[in-house]
């Protein structure tokens, strides 16, 4: 994992780079924005892994000697049968198709997102698969 947050932090800093460069020979906004978005996205995804490998401890990529074996195991649990995920993504359509249309589908669409994220995480805690 530090490779990996070393590669998106230098991914951040050539964002910012360019993203210096562009704003001084286009004066655009649209583009200095974005560029600077995605700086800023790189930089906390190096971050996060940076962070994360500090506590999990050095992983078998991290390893130059590891086999493919070294990193058999249990990746994690993932849900084999949730539909909230596509309630979710439904309501948070709903919700930026309301900012064109109207506050008041917005509002609607924000209602039915806050209920499918409360879904979403608390779906293992009541019903035939709770722990």
């Amino acid at each position: 994992m530090r490779i990996q947050g070393w590669m998106f932090i230098l991914v951040g800093v050539f964002f910012a780079a360019i993203d210096a460069v562009y704003w001084l020979w286009s004066k655009e906004p649209a583009g200095t924005t974005a560029l600077a978005i995605s700086c800023g996205l790189g930089l906390m995804i190096g971050y996060y892994l940076l962070f994360t490998s500090r506590r999990v401890g050095d992983q078998p990529e991290d390893n130059k000697e590891a086999e493919i074996s070294d990193g058999a195991g249990e990746v994690g649990f993932f849900s084999p049968h949730s539909w909230w995920p596509l309630f979710l993504c439904l309501s948070a359509a709903l919700t930026f198709f309301g900012f064109a249309i109207g506050w008041w589908l917005f509002f609607i669409g924000l209602f039915a997102t806050v209920m499918s994220m409360v879904g979403f995480v608390f779906q293992y805690y009541r019903g035939n698969f709770s722990h």
